[in-house]
C-alpha cells in the first residue's frame, strides 16, 4: 500500500458530481454527450480527477459495474493523453489500486483493470514501474481465480504491445522467467487460464524470441497436449501456434507433420467458425514451405512448380504511384474480392472469413500443385456449379476462380464449355451469384480475349456492361473490377466496340453512389491505358469529358475522392493527346496548386508540428502523377503551361522530400518534362543532377528506377553537355546493373541509361565498358524494338568502337544481344555490321581473338548475325548470307 492512498480521500459532493457525469454520458443522445464530454475534459485541470476516477472503478463496489467500468475507460484515455503531467502521487495511487484490483470478482471491472495496466506500460512505464511483472507473474500462483484469471489477462495485454522490450536488455529480460512460467499453465484445469496461456506464448513465436527458442520442444510437446481441449478459443491458440511455428521452426514441426496435417483438416472443418478460421490460414502458409508438400505425398511436383505465387490474398485493385517501365508482352492480372454478407447490405469487402481464407487457400495450393489437383477438384466442382441451390452454386463459382491461376492449363478443354455456363450465371437473380461470376470470369480474361472475339469475348464484354449498370451495388462493383481486367487483357481488340463501351461507363457516373464511383474511374482510366490514341475521337472525347470536369469541378482540394480522380485523368490524358488541349489549362493549374498546397503545408508542419497537421502526401503524389500524364500526352502542347508556372521551383522540393513516393512520381514528371520541354527544364540541370545521383539507391526500387530513367532522358537532351555530371551517376548504375537479384524493370533502364550516357559521352564512360558489357546485354536483349533500345545500342557500339578491348571477353553476349532486334533502323544496322563484322572488331583485336570468338558461337546465333550483318567469316562452311532472312534469336545461358 503506498502511503498516498491512505491520505487521500474523494470529497463526497466531487465523487457525486462525476458520477453524474458517468450517468449522463451512458445516454444516447449525442447533445447530453457531447455536454458531458467538455465537462470531463473541462475536469482534466484538476490534478486529483484521476484518483476520482480509479476510485470509482476499484473502491465503489456500490456502483453498478458499466459505470464502474466506464470510469476506467475515460481513465484510460486520460493515461493515453496526458500521463507525462499526472503528479506522482497520483500516478502512485493509480498503480497501487490496478495490482490491488486485478482479481475483482466481476469479468468486467478486471478486464478493465488489465486495459489501464497495459496503457500504463506502453507510456513507457515498464520501465518506471520495476514492481509490475514480477508481481502479477506471482499472482499467477493464487489460489482465487480470479486474481489468477485478472493477472494473466494483464500479462497476455502487456505482451502482445510490448514484446520487443520484453525481449530487451532494458528490462533484464524477463521472459526467461515469464515463459516457462507460462508453459506451465497450459494444463491448469480452466479453459479460460489454458487460452490466456497459449496466447502469451504465441506473442514471441514469430520474433523468434530466444527464451521460447530454448523451451521449443517443451511448448511443441504442450501444444499437441492441448490439440483436443473442449475449449474452442484454445484450439484457436493453438492452431495460431501451429500457423506461425510453421513459418519460423518448420525443423521442429517436420517429425510431426502428417499427424499435424490430419489434425489441421478436422479443425479446418472446427464446429466454431473462428478456430476454423485460424486453421485454415495453416494451408495458405504451407505452401509458402515447398518442402512440406514433398512430405506430404505430393507427387512428382516439378521443384519450380512448387514455388507458389507470393500472392497471398485475392487482393482488390489499388492506386500505384508512377513506374517507368519498359514495353514486354507479359502482363499480371490483378484480382478483385467479393463478399458474402446479406444482399443488400454494403459493407467494405475487406473483411476475412472462412469462406475468403478457403478460396485464398485453393488458390495457393493450385499454384503448388497445378494440374495435379484437378482429378481431385473436377468431380465436385461439377456437382457444386450445376446445383439447384444458388448458395451451393455461388459456392462452386468462387471454387473454379480460386483455381483459375495455378490450374489454368488443365482447365482450358472445359472453357468452351464453363465459360458460356458463366456468362449465363451473370444474369442470375440472385445478386450473389452474379458477383462472384464477375469476379470468376474476369480470372479466366486472359484465355477469353485468346479466342476468336465473337466466340466469347464479345458475348462477356455485352454481359459484363449490363451488370456494370446493375441494380445491386455489390454487383456493380464486381463487374466494374472485372470489366477492368478484362480491358488489361483485351487491349485494342476492345477499339470496335468503344462508342457502346462508353456509352456504359457514362451513364454508370450518373447511377453509382460513392464508393462504386472511385471503381468507375479506375474502369475509364484502365480502359484509356488499354485502348490508347483510339480514344482520341471527337465523339467519344464528347461522351467521356463531360462527366469527368463535372466531377472535377464539384470534389474541393482536400477531398481524397480526388486521387482516383486525378489518376483517371492522367491515363486519360496520355491517351487523348492533342484531344486533351481544351481541358488541360485548369487541370494542369490546379494539379501545381495541390502540389505547393502540400508542401507548404509540410513546412509548417515542419516547423510548428504541435501547432500544425502533417499533410497527406497522397494529394501531392497523384497530383505529379496527373502532370506526367499531361506531359506525356501534350508532348510540347505543354510547354506554355510550365513557362507560366513555378512548377520547376516545385518540383525541386519533392525530389528532397523525405517520402520515397513524392520522389518517384517527381522523377517520372522530371522525364516527362524532359522530353516535351527541354528548354525550361535545362537551367535547372546543376541543381537536378545530384539529386538524381544520391536517389541511385536500389533499396528504395521505384524511385531508383525514375530517377535512372530520368538520367537517360537528360542525358538525350544535353549531348556532350551532359560531361560533369557522368562522375555524379556512373559507379552507382554500374554497381546496380552488376547487383544480385535486381528487378528486371530497374535492370533494364540501367542498361538503357548507361548506353545513353556512352552514346552522348563515349570518352567519359566507355574506359568502364568491361564492367558493365555482359548484364548490360543479357537485360537488353528481351525488350522491344523502340527508341530507348535504339539510342542504347548506338551508345554501346561508339563505346566499343572506342575501347574494344573492353568487350573482348563478353562480345559473345554483345552479338547475342545484337541479334535480338527485329527490324533496327539502317544506319544502325551500320554500326551493328562495322562492330560485329571482321573489318571493324577483328582489326582492332587480331586474327587470333577473332578466330576465338568463332568457335564459342552458337551455329543459330552465326547464322542470324550472318543473314542481319554480312558475318559471314563466322558461318559454317558453305552458307551464304541472305540478307533479311528472319532467323530465331538465341539466348546464352
Amino acid at each position: 500500500q503506498t502511503k498516498m492512498e491512505y491520505e487521500w480521500k474523494p470529497d463526497e459532493q466531487g465523487l457525486q458530481q462525476i458520477l453524474q457525469l458517468l450517468k449522463e454520458s451512458q445516454s444516447p443522445d449525442t447533445t447530453i454527450q457531447r455536454t458531458v464530454q467538455q465537462k470531463l475534459e473541462q475536469l482534466n485541470q484538476y490534478p486529483d480527477f484521476n484518483n476520482y476516477l480509479i476510485f470509482v472503478l476499484t473502491k465503489l463496489k456500490s456502483e453498478d459495474e458499466p459505470t464502474r467500468s466506464l470510469s476506467g475507460l475515460i481513465l484510460k484515455n486520460n493515461v493515453k493523453a496526458h500521463f507525462q503531467n499526472f503528479p506522482n502521487g497520483v500516478t502512485d495511487f493509480i498503480k497501487s489500486e490496478c495490482l490491488n484490483n486485478i482479481g475483482d470478482s466481476s469479468p468486467l471491472i478486471r478486464a478493465t483493470v488489465g486495459i489501464l495496466i497495459t496503457t500504463i506500460a506502453s507510456k513507457g512505464e515498464l520501465q518506471n514501474w520495476p514492481d509490475l511483472l514480477p508481481k502479477l507473474c506471482s499472482l499467477l500462483d493464487s489460489e482465487d481465480y480470479n486474481t489468477c484469471e485478472g493477472a494473466f489477462g494483464a500479462l497476455q495485454k502487456i505482451c502482445e504491445d510490448s514484446a520487443e522490450i520484453l525481449d530487451s536488455d532494458v528490462l533484464d529480460r524477463p521472459l526467461n522467467i515469464m515463459i516457462p512460467k507460462f508453459l506451465q499453465f497450459f494444463k491448469h484445469s480452466s479453459p479460460k487460464i489454458r487460452s490466456h496461456a497459449v496466447a502469451c506464448v504465441n506473442q514471441f513465436i514469430i520474433s523468434r524470441t530466444q527464451a521460447l527458442m530454448l523451451h521449443i520442444d517443451s511448448f511443441i510437446e504442450n501444444l499437441f497436449a492441448l490439440a483436443g481441449d473442449e475449449e474452442p478459443e484454445v484450439r484457436k491458440n493453438v492452431c495460431r501456434a501451429l500457423v506461425m511455428l510453421l513459418e519460423v521452426r518448420m525443423d521442429r514441426l517436420l517429425p510431426h507433420m502428417h499427424n499435424i496435417v490430419e489434425y489441421m483438416l478436422q479443425r479446418t472443418q472446427d464446429q466454431d467458425e473462428n478456430v476454423a478460421l485460424e486453421a485454415c490460414e495453416f494451408w495458405l502458409t504451407l505452401a509458402e514451405q515447398p518442402i512440406l508438400f514433398l512430405l506430404i505425398n505430393a507427387g512428382d511436383v516439378e521443384e519450380d512448380e512448387t514455388i507458389p505465387d507470393s500472392e497471398q490474398d485475392i487482393r482488390p485493385r489499388f492506386h500505384r504511384s508512377r513506374t517507368v517501365a519498359q514495353q514486354h508482352d507479359e502482363d499480371g492480372i490483378e484480382e478483385e474480392d467479393d463478399d458474402d454478407d446479406e444482399i443488400d447490405d454494403d459493407d467494405t469487402i475487406s473483411d476475412w472469413n472462412l469462406r475468403k481464407c478457403s478460396a485464398a487457400a485453393l488458390d495457393v495450393l493450385a499454384n503448388v500443385y497445378r494440374d495435379e489437383l484437378l482429378p481431385h477438384i473436377l468431380p465436385l466442382l461439377k456437382e457444386l456449379l450445376f446445383h439447384h441451390e444458388w448458395v451451393v452454386k455461388e459456392s462452386g463459382i468462387l471454387v473454379l476462380g480460386a483455381i483459375a491461376e495455378g490450374c489454368m492449363q488443365g482447365m482450358i478443354p472445359y472453357l468452351p464449355e464453363l465459360i458460356p455456363h458463366l456468362i449465363q450465371c451473370l444474369s442470375d437473380k440472385k445478386a450473389l451469384v452474379r458477383s462472384i461470376t464477375c469476379w470468376t470470369l474476369s480470372r479466366y480474361a486472359h484465355w477469353v480475349v485468346s479466342q476468336p472475339p465473337d466466340t466469347y469475348l464479345k458475348p462477356l464484354m455485352t454481359e459484363l456492361l449490363k451488370r456494370i449498370l446493375d441494380s445491386n451495388k455489390r454487383v456493380q462493383e464486381a463487374a466494374c473490377s472485372a470489366f477492368a481486367t478484362l480491358e488489361e487483357e483485351a487491349c485494342t481488340e476492345l477499339v470496335p466496340y468503344l462508342a457502346y463501351i462508353l456509352d456504359t461507363l457514362v451513364f454508370a457516373f450518373s447511377k453509382y453512389q460513392h464508393k462504386n464511383l472511385l471503381i468507375l474511374y479506375d474502369a475509364i482510366g484502365t480502359l484509356a491505358d488499354s485502348v490508347g490514341h483510339h480514344l482520341n475521337k471527337p465523339e467519344y472525347i464528347q461522351m467521356l469529358m463531360p462527366p469527368l470536369i463535372q466531377k472535377w469541378n464539384m470534389l474541393k482540394d482536400e477531398d481524397k475522392d480526388l486521387f482516383p480522380l486525378l489518376e483517371c485523368l492522367s491515363s486519360v490524358a496520355t491517351a487523348l493527346q492533342s484531344g486533351f488541349l481544351p481541358y488541360c489549362e485548369p487541370v494542369y493549374q490546379r494539379c501545381v496548386n495541390l502540389v505547393q498546397k502540400t508542401l507548404a503545408q509540410a513546412m509548417l508542419n515542419n516547423a510548428q508540428p504541435d501547432q500544425y497537421e502533417a499533410p497527406d502526401k497522397d494529394f501531392m503524389i497523384v497530383a505529379l502523377d496527373l502532370l506526367s500524364g499531361l506531359a506525356e500526352g501534350l508532348g510540347g502542347n505543354i510547354e506554355q503551361l510550365v513557362a507560366r508556372s513555378n512548377i520547376l521551383t516545385l518540383m525541386y522540393q519533392c525530389m528532397q522530400d523525405k517520402m520515397p513516393e513524392v520522389r518517384q512520381s517527381s522523377f517520372a514528371l522530371l522525364g516527362d518534362l524532359t522530353k516535351a520541354c527541354f528548354q525550361h527544364v535545362k537551367p535547372c540541370i546543376a541543381d537536378f543532377m545530384p539529386i538524381l545521383g544520391t536517389n541511385l539507391n536500389p533499396e528504395f526500387i521505384s524511385v531508383c528506377n525514375n530517377a535512372t530513367w530520368a538520367i537517360g532522358e537528360i542525358s538525350i537532351q544535353m549531348g556532350i553537355e551532359m560531361q560533369p555530371y557522368i562522375p555524379m551517376v556512373l559507379h552507382q548504375l554500374v554497381e546496380i546493373i552488376n547487383r544480385p537479384n535486381t528487378p528486371k524493370t530497374l535492370l533494364e533502364n540501367t542498361a538503357i541509361t548507361i548506353g545513353r550516357l556512352g552514346y552522348v559521352c563515349p570518352q567519359e564512360v566507355a574506359p568502364m565498358l568491361q564492367q558493365f558489357i555482359r548484364p548490360w546485354c543479357t537485360s537488353l536483349r528481351n525488350i522491344r524494338d523502340n527508341e530507348e533500345k535504339d539510342s542504347a545500342f548506338r551508345g554501346i557500339c561508339t563505346m566499343i568502337s572506342v575501347n574494344p578491348s573492353g568487350v573482348i571477353q563478353d562480345f559473345i553476349f554483345f552479338c547475342d544481344a545484337v541479334a535480338s532486334w527485329i527490324n533496327p533502323k539502317d544506319d544502325l544496322r551500320d554500326m551493328f555490321c562495322k562492330v560485329t563484322n571482321k573489318f571493324g572488331f577483328k582489326n582492332q583485336v587480331g586474327d587470333e581473338n577473332w578466330r576465338r570468338f568463332s568457335d564459342q558461337f552458337p551455329l543459330p546465333l552465326k547464322e542470324r548475325l550472318a543473314a542481319f550483318y554480312g558475318v559471314v567469316s563466322l558461318c559454317c562452311p558453305g552458307w551464304s548470307a541472305v540478307v533479311g532472312s528472319r532467323l530465331p534469336a538465341t539466348s546464352i545461358s
